[in-house]
């Protein structure tokens, strides 16, 4: 049966829709450096959860984990947010979701939340870390600490004047998602890696961006690693030098998600990135110079599957 829940070891990871659908982009421009006969290949698996046959449009979901661990609620990304004036990024401004409903019915309130990690600061991971109160930014979860990587806070500070790959799709972010919950006393900015509690690590894998970040669950003989954005699409597990068009720094993404997947292959841990939709996560094998799914999590397809 499939469901928006399951439990590996001492850890429960819920999964809390925001979106799921087409973002709007081919594969061709989301991901320039790939192979169209790669998707091509591979189509008999990844249509229509992954790319629409018909539009040849890449599907992509924005979802929160919400991870239930030593009594902790514990959420990984908050997707994009409501309200949020997003010029640059058109997709994504703007938006009036229910991903608050959908937290609550995951038995969750703000005011219970623990701990949010943002494993890097873009657009589409950090917008419900606020919501618009009047006309100012609050943190949306008062009681949590926010674990943010401090390499990401200082690059996407504007006060810092970084030129980003991104070029402007950030704007904004920063000011709107990132400084309320600093300015209110709430962040934690970690480097290198941050341990959680004794099921939970945080581990930088710069690349994407340069605080980009994953958090590695091992739990009794359970293993899962929740990757970000080190990769966006499947077809990244049987191609991994292939990189989104969003990378800050290509060879970086490409080493990261090889030394990443290839551990994952070897503890047989559940790969869970932030974007995937369809069953979300997969446990991979190596497969002659990329990897292949050796099976998928029994997460539910979209949020009216799941019971």
């Amino acid at each position: 049966m499939q469901t928006d829940m399951i439990t590996l070891g001492d850890v429960t990871i819920t999964r809390i829709w925001e979106y799921s659908g087409p973002v709007g982009m081919t594969p061709e421009a989301f991901f320039p450096e790939g192979s169209p006969g790669t998707w091509q290949e591979h189509a008999s698996w990844l249509e229509p959860h992954f790319v629409d046959p018909g539009t040849r449009i890449v599907n992509g979901a924005i979802q929160t984990w919400l991870l239930r661990s030593e009594g902790r609620n514990i959420l990984i990304d908050t997707g994009v947010g409501n309200h949020k004036e997003r010029p640059y990024s058109p997709f994504w401004s703007r938006l009036n979701t229910g991903f608050l409903d959908n937290l609550a019915r995951a038995g969750v309130r703000p005011q219970d939340v623990d701990l949010v990690v943002n494993t890097h600061l873009h657009v589409d991971h950090v917008g419900w870390n606020t919501y618009l109160d009047g006309r100012t930014w609050v943190p949306t979860f008062p009681n949590a600490t926010y674990l943010i990587p401090k390499a990401d806070f200082d690059f996407w500070n504007p006060a810092n004047e970084h030129k980003p790959m991104f070029g402007r799709g950030n704007q904004n972010v920063f000011e709107d998602s990132v400084a309320p919950v600093h300015e209110a006393g709430l962040t934690r900015l970690w480097e290198d890696s941050y341990t959680i509690d004794a099921n939970l690590r945080l581990d930088l894998t710069p690349g994407h961006t340069p605080g980009s970040s994953v958090v590695t669950l091992e739990s009794g003989t359970d293993r899962a690693v929740f990757v970000g954005d080190l990769l966006h699409s499947p077809v990244q597990f049987v191609d991994p030098d292939t990189n989104s068009c969003f990378c800050e720094d290509p060879a970086e993404s490409r080493a990261a998600r090889r030394r990443v997947l290839g551990w994952a292959a070897d503890q047989g841990a559940l790969v869970i990135p932030a974007h995937l939709p369809g069953q979300g996560a997969a446990e991979v094998a190596r497969d002659g110079s990329g990897f292949a799914v050796k099976g998928w999590a029994p997460f539910a397809t979209n949020s009216r599957d799941a019971r």
